[in-house]
C-alpha cells in the first residue's frame, strides 16, 4: 500500500513522495515520482528511472538536478528511490561509515549476514518497483536508466544484466570497476563474501568484457572528479566497451567536479538522450 508523503506542482507536473512496505527489502521504502503535465490514463508515459549515489536519498537528484523542466517538454516521467533500506531493524555500518550499510546498498542482492535480509537492492530496482509504479501510476512499461556514482555502477550493471527491461542507460561519473577499488571492494565483500566471481555480476567493465551491450550507453565524467582515479576508473569502461563492441559514448568533461553542479550542467543531455530512444520504441509499438 502507497503512502503518500509530499507533493508539489512543477513546470505543469506534479512532484510526489510515497512510502511503501517492501516485501523484497522487507521494510518500509520511500520513493520520489515526476509526472509531466499529460501523462493520465489515456496517455501513459515512459519513465526514467534514476539511481542515486552514496548518502544520497530520493530527495538529491529531485532537489538538485534541475531535471523537471526537461522532462516536462520531452514528456517522461522519473523515478528516484532511496539507495538503501533503511530504518531500526536493518543493519548499519558499526562506525556509521559513509560508505557501507544505510545509504550504500551497492544496487547487489546481498548474500551475506546480516545484510541479506534486507539488502536486496538490485531485486527491488529491477522487479518490485517498476512493478509497483506501473501498477499505481499513468506510465507505460517503457523503461530507461540512469544514476549517479554508485548510482551510475547500479545503472549500468542492471541495463547491462536486464537489456529486456529497458531502452537505453546513461551514468554521470559512475564506479565503473567495484572489485577494484576502495568503495566497491568494500562492498562486495560484506554483502556478497569473498568469492571475487559473484562480484563480477556486479561490476560493468567485468559485464562488458564478457558480452557486447545490447542497448546504447552515455556516460558523463568531470576531469576535475577527486575520485576519477581511485574509485571511478571510466578508461577501463570505455576499453572493455570497446573490446566487445559495445555502442558506449563516453564524455570527459573538463573543469568539472562529482558534485550535483556537475549533474545540472548535462542533464538535459541524457533526458534528451533516453527519451528519444523511449519515444522511438513507443512509436514503434503503436
Amino acid at each position: 500500500m502507497l503512502e503518500k508523503i509530499s507533493q508539489a506542482k512543477v513546470f505543469g507536473g506534479w512532484h510526489q513522495q510515497f512510502t511503501h512496505l517492501s516485501k523484497v527489502v522487507n521494510c518500509s521504502m520511500r520513493f520520489a515520482i515526476y509526472l509531466p503535465e499529460e501523462a493520465s490514463s489515456d496517455n501513459p508515459v515512459p519513465v526514467l528511472y534514476w539511481l542515486s549515489g552514496l548518502t544520497c536519498t530520493d530527495e538529491n537528484f529531485m532537489q538538485k538536478a534541475a531535471a523537471f523542466k526537461a522532462a516536462a517538454k520531452l514528456g517522461i516521467a522519473i523515478v528516484a528511490p532511496d539507495t538503501s533500506p533503511r530504518g531500526k531493524e536493518v543493519p548499519d555500518d558499526a562506525d556509521e561509515a559513509y560508505d557501507f550499510g544505510h545509504g550504500a546498498g551497492f544496487y547487489v542482492d546481498a548474500l551475506q549476514l546480516p545484510w541479506k535480509t534486507h539488502y536486496q537492492m538490485y531485486s527491488y530496482i529491477v522487479g518490485e518497483l517498476p512493478d509497483l509504479i506501473e501498477a499505481h501510476f499513468p506510465v507505460s512499461k517503457l523503461r530507461s536508466i540512469s544514476g549517479h556514482s554508485m548510482g551510475g555502477h547500479g545503472a549500468l550493471v542492471i541495463g547491462l544484466r536486464n537489456s529486456e527491461r529497458y531502452c537505453s542507460i546513461s551514468a554521470f561519473s559512475p564506479i565503473s570497476h567495484p572489485i577494484d577499488c576502495p568503495w566497491g571492494t568494500k562492498a562486495l565483500s560484506h554483502y556478497l563474501g569473498k568469492d571475487i566471481e559473484l562480484w563480477k555480476q556486479y561490476d560493468a567493465v567485468e559485464l562488458l568484457k564478457q558480452a557486447m551491450a545490447r542497448l546504447p550507453i552515455l556516460v558523463d565524467q568531470g576531469e576535475d572528479d577527486p575520485f576519477l582515479a581511485s574509485q571511478l576508473k571510466p578508461d577501463l569502461l570505455l576499453s572493455a566497451a570497446e573490446r566487445s563492441g559495445s555502442d558506449v559514448k563516453l564524455r570527459m568533461q573538463p573543469g568539472y567536479d562529482h558534485s550535483y553542479f556537475f549533474i545540472q550542467s548535462f542533464i538535459e543531455d541524457h533526458l534528451r538522450f533516453h527519451a528519444g530512444f523511449l519515444h522511438n520504441q513507443e512509436r514503434a509499438e503503436s
